[in-house]
């Protein structure tokens, strides 16, 4: 490593594109399968060593988001193969609604025939492949580096958990809840070359609506098209946030998502061209699995649901009888928590499935000195996962969603305190010690 560069990196991609006609996950009122390609999806991959040998590899990916079924076996192969320490892999997934149907996620949405099933299969056993090669490629490149942060902010995302008469819906609430900021990562060599910018934000990838049937990364992958028009030596890397209870707005037409993209692109450049905060060795890592619990429920519940007129309602309630049947009903999930430490100036949280933005104002709140990247949607996206305030409130996020994702029901009510109970041991673990 040369002198004065605390870092080696090293950058990969790889095409994900569906090669067929494919479902497209997100959203229950399709009906078919894609039709066309609007732009190519990635799997991009960024990995970092500092002089102590310490690795951490960032894995981004123009998907709905990455079940355990794939990522534990991608994480396994990678710790046998080349020595990666599960908690130095973070790998986060765009939540584009636009890409293909995954195995084990989201499967109860759709009712599909054989032929429609293999194809979802076949793109699902070749994914591990194509994410264990660009970390390998990535690793194999590994040169002196310096890092960089800084932080931006764009509007278009606004709460979507409108209050009704009749309870939370799906809508668009200005006075609720948002975190606009736009965190950036600058990696570059040390003659200056750019090799990579690492950006995020917290927004539903949600531009293209049900009536959308071509493959796209929605308004992330605009943003990271654009940016790699602006520098084309770069690759841009997009993390979703915690944005489960956000929505672009307005949204539904194409046009929208290149907007939104645009302008994400726009501000990351603003951020690029201001002066940035250097990021430091030592790099740490640190990762944990816990288990918050679902509330109780019998057999009965989903007995009753055999006969209602939602079809999905109905494979859910024949999918949870199943597993009472082999004496195994769902009670819990495992749920994964994860840190990356830079120096003493910067911490990457990264938490499993679909996380509201309470979340992350309250870690702002909990570490105001620590400059903070908190991602959802990382290493397993098994359902929502709500705070205390949207599981008291209920509606979709809190309770409807869950027959999607094949979980019983709303969780318990201790599920905020169970996750942020894993947060601050794991912060400790990587040098952020107690509450600041």
């Amino acid at each position: 490593m040369l002198a004065g560069a605390d870092f080696r990196a090293g950058v990969a991609r790889v095409r994900i594109t569906p090669e067929a006609p494919i479902w497209m996950a997100g959203f229950a009122a399709r009906t078919h399968t894609s039709i066309g390609v609007m732009h190519e999806l990635w799997a991009k991959a960024l990995a970092l060593e500092d002089s102590r040998g310490n690795r951490a590899v960032i894995v981004t990916t123009d998907l709905i988001g990455l079940p355990r079924a794939i990522a534990d076996p991608v994480a396994a192969r990678l710790a046998k193969e080349y020595g990666l320490n599960r908690a130095a892999l973070l790998l986060n997934s765009s939540h584009t609604h636009s890409g293909p149907l995954l195995r084990a996620n989201l499967e109860l949405m759709f009712d599909l025939v054989p032929d429609e099933r293999h194809i979802v299969e076949d793109y699902s056993q070749k994914l591990p492949g194509d994410l264990v090669s660009v970390v390998a490629a990535a690793l194999g490149k590994l040169e002196p580096a310096e890092l960089y942060y800084g932080r931006g902010e764009v509007g278009f995302a606004v709460n979507r958990r409108e209050r009704t008469a009749q309870g939370f819906r799906i809508g668009v609430n200005p006075q609720g809840p948002v975190d606009h900021s736009v965190p950036v990562l600058k990696v570059a060599t040390s003659e200056g070359k750019l090799l990579a910018v690492v950006f995020g934000y917290a927004c539903h990838n949600t531009t293209l609506t049900a009536d959308s049937y071509l493959i796209s990364g929605d308004y992330a992958g605009f943003a990271q098209l654009r940016l790699e028009k602006i520098y084309p030596e770069a690759t841009a890397m997009f993390l979703m946030l915690c944005g489960a209870d956000q929505n672009p707005h307005p949204r539904g037409k194409p046009e929208l998502a290149e907007q939104y993209g645009n302008e994400l692109a726009s501000e990351v450049d603003r951020v690029l061209k201001r002066k940035l905060q250097r990021v430091r060795a030592p790099l740490r890592s640190a990762f944990q699995i816990v288990e918050p619990a679902f509330a109780m429920h019998t057999r009965t519940i989903f007995e009753q649901r055999l006969n209602d007129p939602r079809p999905v309602y109905r494979r859910h309630a024949k999918y949870m009888l199943t597993t009472y049947d082999q004496k195994q009903p769902i009670r819990k999930v495992l749920y994964p928590v994860q840190a990356l430490r830079f120096g003493k100036n910067l911490t990457i949280i990264a938490l499993g499935g679909e996380v509201v933005v309470d979340y992350t104002l309250r870690l702002y709140r909990e570490y105001p000195k620590e400059n903070l990247i908190v991602a959802g949607y990382s290493n397993d996206v098994m359902c929502y996962i709500p705070s205390s305030r949207v599981l008291q409130e209920g509606g979709y996020e809190a309770e409807e969603s869950m027959i999607y994702y094949g979980q019983p029901g709303p969780f318990r009510d201790d599920v905020e305190d169970v996750i942020f109970h894993a947060i601050h041991r794991t912060l400790e673990n990587v040098g952020v010690r107690g509450k600041q």
